[in-house]
């Protein structure tokens, strides 16, 4: 089955169920899908990794909204947008635990023998590829930025 019928499903389901949060988290999933496939010239539609890029873009569209509302003091506005994230993050694949995402940063060093944090593109690069929608971005650079330090 794939993401759009799944989300499709999901959204019959949440308006069975009047739940409007859920509701619009799925709704800026399957709009973010039709923009993707209109901007794509193939006939297939996506890329199982190209949906994952997508959803997490989404996922983190909707946590930095939500930090920005905590910084200002806006709980009531940033209460929807956690929830929303929570219901787009349900069709990612499980995301890695900062343990193993560190594992596999080390074995991406060792492999590229990279020494300091000149090195630090080319890891990054690695990694991301490797790890794409099975970890943040965020948390990647992060780790990468210790171990070269």
């Amino acid at each position: 089955m794939s993401l759009q019928d799944k989300v499709m499903a999901e959204m019959k389901a949440a308006m069975k169920a009047k739940d409007s949060a859920k509701l619009e988290a799925l709704r800026a999933v399957k709009s973010g899908i039709l923009m993707a496939n209109t901007e794509s010239s193939s006939k297939d539609g996506l890329t199982e990794e190209e949906e994952n890029k997508l959803l997490q873009k989404l996922v983190k569209q909707r946590k930095d909204s939500a930090q920005i509302y905590k910084e200002q003091g806006r709980e009531d506005l940033a209460e929807p947008e956690l929830r929303q994230a929570e219901v787009i993050e349900q069709f990612l694949p499980e995301q890695m635990s900062e343990a193993e995402i560190e594992a596999e940063v080390e074995k991406i060093i060792a492999e590229t023998g990279a020494s300091g944090m000149q090195d630090m593109g080319k890891v990054m690069g690695m990694a991301s590829g490797k790890l794409a929608g099975k970890a943040d971005g965020k948390t990647i650079s992060t780790i990468v930025r210790k171990k070269l330090s």
